[in-house]
C-alpha cells in the first residue's frame, strides 16, 4: 500500500467529525501527499509529510495505550496524529542550485526544497487554522496540535506551553510522539536504527 492509501485508511476509520470528508478532499487536492516534512531535515523527501504523519499518528497512539490503557476513542488521536502539521502544506516549493560534481569537476543544476510560505500564521496555530476550516477541534485537540513543537516553537518563551502541557497530557504526548516519529523512526528509515549514542 501507497503512503497515501495507508494515510487515508487511518483518516477514514477514525475521522468520523463533520466535515471529515471535505478537509480529506482538500488533502488530496493539494500538496499534502507529495510535499516533504522539510527542506532538509527529517522527511525532506517528496512525500515525507504524509509519510511523517503517519509515523506521528502510530507514536502517538502508542504512547497513549502505554499511559492510559485502552484507547476508548481514537479519533483525537487520528486528528493530532495524522493532522499536525497541516500547516506544511502549500508551504515548500522545489527549486534548483548549482552543485558540482565531484567526479566530472562541472557544475550541475540540483532541485531542492524551499520555503514559499503564502500564508506566515505560525506552526501549531496555522494547523489548528487549516483544520478548523473544515472541522471542530475539541479544546485538548486544538492545545496538543497547537504545541505540538514543545520548545522549538517561536513562540515557547513564556507560561503558555508549560500551562497547556499541564492543564492537557494529550499536548505533552503528541509533541513526544512528534520528536519519537522525526528522531527515531525517520532515522531507522534511512538506515541508522543501530546507532546509539552511548557507544
Amino acid at each position: 500500500m501507497s503512503t497515501k492509501e495507508l494515510f487515508c485508511m487511518a483518516y477514514k476509520n477514525h475521522i468520523g467529525r463533520g466535515g471529515n470528508q471535505a478537509l480529506l478532499e482538500w488533502l488530496q487536492d493539494s500538496d499534502f501527499f507529495t510535499a516533504p516534512a522539510s527542506t532538509k531535515y527529517h522527511g525532506a523527501h517528496e512525500g515525507g509529510l504524509a509519510e511523517h504523519s503517519l509515523h506521528v499518528f502510530e507514536r502517538l497512539r502508542r504512547l497513549c495505550i502505554a499511559e492510559y490503557g485502552e484507547v476508548k476513542d481514537m479519533e483525537p488521536i487520528a486528528i493530532c496524529g495524522l493532522l499536525h502539521d497541516l500547516c506544511k502544506t502549500n508551504f515548500y516549493a522545489v527549486s534548483t542550485r548549482n552543485v558540482k560534481n565531484e567526479k566530472t569537476g562541472l557544475w550541475e543544476k540540483q532541485p531542492y526544497y524551499t520555503v514559499a510560505d503564502m500564508f506566515p500564521m505560525g506552526h501549531g496555530e496555522k494547523s489548528v487554522f487549516l483544520i478548523e476550516r473544515f472541522l471542530r477541534l475539541k479544546p485538548d485537540e486544538a492545545l496538543a496540535i497547537r504545541w505540538h513543537m514543545g520548545g522549538f516553537d517561536d513562540a515557547a518563551k513564556g507560561y503558555a506551553l508549560t500551562g497547556a502541557y499541564k492543564q492537557c497530557p494529550l499536548a505533552l504526548l503528541l509533541h513526544m510522539a512528534d520528536m519519537m516519529a522525526t528522531y527515531l523512526d525517520e532515522n531507522k528509515a534511512k538506515g541508522q536504527d543501530d546507532i546509539l549514542c552511548w557507544k
